[in-house]
Parts: structure tokens; sequence; C-alpha cells
């Protein structure tokens, strides 16, 4: 048997093999994605170690309808900063 990937290789790997054609990111509930972590490994909470390896900087995550998207950090889309944007319209 192969060796088991560790948290990082997994979700690398799922981003990678579970986005759609033409987008760069998955969505952590409609690609299975939440599902196929928790069976890999044994139970454990996706949310808790997506959300430490964003910190890290290792992957990047997109708050979006229905849960979050998953993105490589050379690949994630860049946030519009709304405060800075209202500013600019306001003169300001």
């Amino acid at each position: 048997m192969a060796e088991k990937l560790n948290h990082e290789e997994f979700i690398k790997k799922a981003i990678v093999s579970l986005r759609k054609e033409g987008y760069k990111g998955i969505h952590t509930v409609y690609s299975g994605f939440n599902t196929a972590f928790k069976k890999y490994f044994d139970g454990e909470d996706p949310i808790k170690v997506t959300n430490q390896l964003a910190s890290e900087g290792k992957i990047v995550v997109r708050p979006v309808k229905g849960g979050v998207m998953l993105y490589l950090p050379e690949e994630a889309p860049q946030m519009k900063n709304a405060g800075e944007d209202a500013l600019k319209k306001m003169g300001l």
C-alpha cells in the first residue's frame, strides 16, 4: 500500500484533482472534499486543518456561499478591498 499523504499533500492534490474545468479552486462542500478528507483522515476536522494551512500560507481559503473555496497560493484570485474602493469613489 502506498504511504499515506499528509494534510498539505492531500489538500493540494484535492485542489488540482477536484476542480472543474476553467476554475482554479474547489468548493469544500460541493466538490466532496470535506467528506473525502474525513474519510481519509479518520474523522479529522477539515476546517481546522485548512484554516491552519491557510494561516501558514500553504493554501488560500476564500469564503463563498455554502462553504469556502480552496486555492493554491499562486492561483488564488486577488481579494478586492471594498473599503479602498468606497473611499476612492467618495473622492477621499
